[in-house]
């Protein structure tokens, strides 16, 4: 068996369906625990990145994806770390194409930082992925510079405008700090609309042992959504993107504004979504500790029925939602930093 015997999509009956009926049709596979920035609230100053023996090879990604795929996943979005950092990621992406080609899958897509853009937005539009989520906190650079540990916004800004002149749609992510970014994100969701970009908000999430204390820069998107709608007219809008956001429509703009909301108001009723790390680890919560060791097996040459047992297994234990909270001193809710979960 090559490494790209996938079972078939069409000709697989199971569907992936947790205990509590939830429909899983959405994939965060992530190629790479590394980023070329260090973002403060993702990931500590020096990591400890994981050794190339443990990180699955893009023929295993190719292979677990795929089976997901099989199984009724009809979203696979690639994370990191940084995806475009993993040297091959053109190569593996123009293989999972392949399930766009033949209707399974409904969309091949990522979440990046933006430093790459420039290379990649062509072959990435060339291979059929449609639009993209871009990483940007504030648009100040000295701001951009401290918040990612030496990166270049500048860089950033360029990858968006690559992107958008390949044709990929872009929407623009930012995570609600606090004593940072807190006065600035009006301008910044402004900014993007002006371009022709959504933007999403995001609650900082207690994920792994940074050096701050995340209670200093949590900001309730609670509290930003009522300081929008002080100046601004905030339409909710039935908008399904397949993710977490909920979505309105800015008058004043005329674009599109998500809010990802994990601890003021989370969305665990509805999650159809599961993570894989590029370790092969399955985490069917962004915010519990469980974890289905799939690259093991795969390590030991297990067939695709053995793979499909596995993955259908991890789902069953999909818990019902996660216990995230923001509280002064408190430990991460996980371990595990968002660069190792995947995005």
């Amino acid at each position: 068996m090559t490494p790209y015997d996938a079972p078939d999509a069409k000709t697989t009956p199971s569907t992936l369906v947790d205990g509590f009926g939830r429909n899983v049709t959405y994939l965060r596979l992530s190629v790479t625990d590394r980023c070329d920035l260090r973002c403060v609230y993702c990931m500590a100053e020096h990591m400890t990145f994981l050794p190339k023996a443990e990180v699955l090879t893009l023929e295993e990604l190719d292979r677990i994806a795929s089976a997901f795929v099989a199984l009724g996943v009809s979203k696979l979005r690639i994370t990191g770390g940084e995806p475009l950092v993993r040297k091959g990621i053109m190569g593996l992406l123009e293989r999972l194409s392949r399930h766009l080609t033949t209707g399974a899958l409904q969309e091949l897509t990522l979440t990046t930082n933006g430093t790459r853009l420039t290379e990649f937005a062509s072959d990435l539009a060339r291979i059929g992925v449609k639009r993209i989520n871009v990483s940007l906190d504030t648009l100040k650079p000295d701001l951009f510079k401290r918040l990612t540990r030496g990166g270049d916004v500048a860089k950033v800004i360029a990858g968006i405008d690559a992107a958008q002149a390949a044709g990929l749609s872009v929407k623009v992510n930012a995570v609600a700090l606090k004593d940072d970014n807190g006065g600035e994100l009006a301008d910044l969701i402004a900014w993007a609309h002006a371009r022709g970009c959504d933007a999403t908000l995001i609650e900082t999430m207690p994920l792994g042992e940074i050096e701050g204390d995340r209670t200093d820069q949590f900001l309730s998107l609670d509290e930003v959504r009522a300081n929008l709608a002080s100046f601004w007219t905030l339409k909710d809008i039935p908008l399904v993107t397949g993710g977490p956001a909920r979505y309105v429509r800015v008058a004043e703009t005329g674009g599109r504004l998500g809010f990802i909301t994990p601890l003021s108001h989370n969305f665990c009723e509805s999650c159809n979504r599961v993570r894989l790390t590029c370790t092969g680890t399955l985490h069917t919560c962004l915010g519990q500790d469980d974890a289905t060791d799939l690259r093991a097996p795969l390590r030991a040459g297990i067939d695709d029925q053995g793979l499909i047992a596995a993955i259908l297994s991890g789902i069953g234990s999909k818990p019902k939602g996660h216990d995230f909270r923001i509280v002064r001193g408190d430990t991460p809710a996980v371990a595990r930093h968002m660069s190792t979960t995947g995005g």
